[in-house]
């Protein structure tokens, strides 16, 4: 791929990212990837409809409060119902990367992501190779499958 077409593909990524933010913040909700959010609604919830679990998880905590848990990068909607069918609440979820305290490693297209807090270690992001994705992913169940063989 050329140089050209490369610079031509960031013009554009940025020229949406712009026109994204550049929307009313009010009819979105945004959520980090594998981090929760408290939203308390106005009403008593009776019925909650996610466009796209794989995205975003909800959880309730009372009958106001939820708790949004972001599962995957992207955006879907969220719709809450009162006991009437009337909709409380209804808009679209971002879910987002975190971009604190990780580094970000190419190697010309592939990529692999380390979280540093404070030093690095691989872990497991979508969007990473196949090769480091699958090798921390292996690796984290491994511990986890020991760490839960030790506590038996």
């Amino acid at each position: 791929m050329s140089l050209r077409v490369l610079a031509l593909a960031g013009l554009a990524f940025a020229s949406l990212q712009t026109a994204a933010t550049a929307q009313d913040s009010s009819d979105r909700i945004t959520v980090s990837i594998d981090q929760a959010r408290v939203l308390k609604v106005d009403d008593v919830a009776e019925t909650i409809i996610i466009g796209n679990p794989s995205i975003v998880d909800v959880s309730i905590h009372d009958a106001q409060t939820l708790i949004l848990t972001g599962r995957s990068y992207g955006v879907t909607n969220l719709v809450v119902l009162d006991a009437a069918g009337e909709a409380i609440l209804d808009e679209n979820v971002i879910v987002n990367s975190v971009e604190t305290a990780s580094v970000r490693v190419y190697r010309q297209a592939q990529r692999s992501t380390y979280s540093c807090s404070p030093s690095c270690e691989p872990t497991v992001t979508i969007g990473d190779t196949d090769a480091s994705f699958g090798g921390a992913a292996s690796q984290f169940g491994t511990r986890e499958s020991l760490a839960r063989g030790a506590g038996e």
